[in-house]
């Protein structure tokens, strides 16, 4: 058991320190020996748990993944659809904010398609389920496409993420959650039947 529990203690301080060395070097950028000494294991341990930067890169996407599907429930106490996705992107921009594995997650997604599943995948059917329930419940402006928004929401998930990064020293939005707390509300705006 002891054995186990440290293997597992070895595979998430990787797993995190991937997380960090992408958020600050981008994937092209990171380095096995550094995620190696940034966790402060070997090489050795590295590989025995990852075979691959890839691989590496994979298990950050499938942790910032289940951390994001956790927000998806808190999202849908909400009183109208609309709302819940309101609810749903002000949580995962904090999380954006809050949590590297998330944040290396959305740049891995960016950069390596082809390599990692979108980290997305574990509340975009909740994101649309409450945009369909949206336009049956009437709250959708005639003829806005629960598509089309769901389209918007991941330019402006990107766009509240990447911000930072391409924007040193410049007003920040108060990080990803200020920027969408200032940003929804006119997308919301646009797409709603009436006001929010």
């Amino acid at each position: 058991m002891a054995v186990q529990a440290r293997a597992e203690r070895t595979r998430e301080a990787l797993i995190r320190a991937a997380a960090d060395v992408v958020d600050d070097k981008g994937y092209n950028g990171a380095t096995l020996v550094a995620i190696s000494r940034s966790a402060r294991v070997s090489m050795g341990a590295l590989t025995f748990h990852f075979a691959s930067k890839s691989e590496l890169a994979e298990a950050v996407v499938e942790r910032a993944a289940t951390v994001a599907g956790k927000q998806t429930a808190s999202a849908a106490g909400q009183t109208s659809p609309l709302r819940a996705v309101g609810a749903l992107l002000q949580a995962l921009a904090r999380l954006l904010d809050e949590d590297v594995v998330v944040r290396a997650a959305s740049l891995l997604a960016r950069e390596r398609p082809d390599i990692v599943p979108a980290w997305h995948s574990s509340w975009m059917p909740m994101l649309s389920q409450l945009l369909d329930e949206a336009e049956a419940a009437g709250e959708l402006r005639h003829g806005v496409r629960p598509s089309a928004v769901a389209g918007l929401v991941m330019y402006l998930l990107t766009a509240v993420e990447v911000h930072p990064r391409t924007a040193p020293g410049q007003e920040r939005f108060r990080g990803a959650a200020g920027a969408m707390s200032r940003l929804w509300p006119f997308v919301c705006h646009g797409i709603a039947a009436t006001a929010p």
